[in-house]
């Protein structure tokens, strides 16, 4: 190995590092814990190395944006995967949803509500955030509806997911009715 492919190796390594330790003080204490200086100290490199990696938080950010859509695309999937028929597809890829949003919360908001400098809905849109978006069309496509276009009912479905996600951690929802949230939902926007 060359003293070139040794650099790069361990430039990788410490980025993947700050990105995990991004992620871990934020699940742990909130975003606003998460500042350059705190970072540096955790990994014990000076903050220009850190600097080095990422201009700053934003990107720091859109990096665990970005793990975390991957995690997101690989939980929906293996949700999906076990289920027989179209709505214990739907229904697996709901809880499986929500479930990634209450178990994962920094990195939830690191993809759907903080600005990660990342491009959505667009040509140069990320390939882990199409991923995504892809694992949820291949299930709700199907339950579109004759004449309705499945990246638009997909959507449309994730908006109502993200709903219930976001009113749920902020408590504005009341905590018995979930499942029966998830089975409406469910169960009237989707044809099957």
């Amino acid at each position: 190995m060359s003293v070139q492919e040794r650099k790069e190796r361990e430039r990788a390594a410490r980025e993947r590092l700050i990105v995990k330790t991004a992620r871990e003080l934020a699940e742990r204490q909130g975003w606003d814990a998460v500042t350059t200086r705190r970072l540096a100290e955790s990994i014990e490199y000076s903050q220009p190395v850190l600097y080095s990696h990422f201009r700053g938080k934003r990107e720091i950010i859109g990096a665990v944006a970005l793990e975390g859509a991957s995690a997101l695309a690989a939980a929906l999937r293996a949700a999906t995967a076990e289920a027989d028929g179209p709505r214990a597809r739907v229904a697996a890829l709901a809880h499986a949803y929500l479930d990634f949003a209450e178990g994962n919360p920094a990195v939830y908001d690191a993809i759907f509500q903080l600005d990660g400098g990342l491009p959505y809905a667009q040509e140069d849109t990320p390939e882990p955030l199409k991923d995504a978006f892809a694992a949820l069309v291949e299930s709700l496509g199907e339950v579109a509806g004759d004449g309705v276009h499945p990246g638009l009912f997909t959507e449309t479905f994730w908006a109502a997911l993200h709903g219930l996600a976001t009113l749920t951690r902020a408590g504005r929802l009341p905590p018995g009715d979930a499942e029966s949230r998830v089975d409406l939902l469910v169960d009237r926007l989707a044809v099957y």
